[in-house]
C-alpha cells in the first residue's frame, strides 16, 4: 500500500489488519519499510523474538501462521500520534503444536517512517 511520503494514516493501519486476518504476506511487506524491524510478543528476552530486515521480518511475520494456521486478529482501535502509533486486538487461534485455543488481548506499538511501519513491537498477555 502506498502512502504520502510520510503520513500513516488509521486508513492504512486498518489495511495492515486485514492484511493479518487474510494472512497475506505479501499486503503485509507492502505496508513495511524496508529497514523494519519486528519483535514479537514471545520469548524470555526483552526485546521478545526479534527480526531485523526485510527478508528476516517477513520470515518472522509468517512464523505466526506456523505456529497458528487459523490466527485472528479482532481490531479494538488504533491511534497516531505523529510517527508513533497504536493498535489494540484481541487474538484469537488454534495453536498448532498442541490443539490449545488460545484468546489474548495484546497491542501493537509501531514507528513510521515514509509512510511505512519502521518498527512493530507486539505485546501479548499470556497465560502463565
Amino acid at each position: 500500500m502506498q502512502q504520502a511520503e510520510s503520513e500513516v494514516t488509521l486508513a492504512f493501519l486498518a489495511s495492515f489488519a486485514d492484511a493479518w486476518n487474510c494472512h497475506d504476506l505479501d499486503a503485509l511487506m507492502a505496508h513495511t519499510h524496508q529497514h523494519c524491524v519486528f519483535m514479537a510478543s514471545v520469548r524470555t528476552t526483552v526485546e521478545g523474538t526479534e527480526w531485523r530486515g526485510i527478508e528476516a521480518v517477513r520470515t518472522g511475520y509468517a512464523a505466526l501462521w506456523s505456529s497458528f494456521p487459523d490466527a485472528h486478529f479482532e481490531c479494538l482501535g488504533d491511534f497516531i500520534c505523529g510517527d508513533r502509533g497504536v493498535s489494540e486486538w484481541i487474538f484469537t487461534g488454534t495453536r498448532n503444536s498442541d490443539g490449545a485455543k488460545v484468546r489474548a488481548r495484546g497491542c501493537d506499538v509501531f514507528t513510521f517512517r515514509a509512510g511505512k511501519i519502521l518498527v512493530k513491537n507486539s505485546f501479548r498477555k499470556q497465560l502463565p
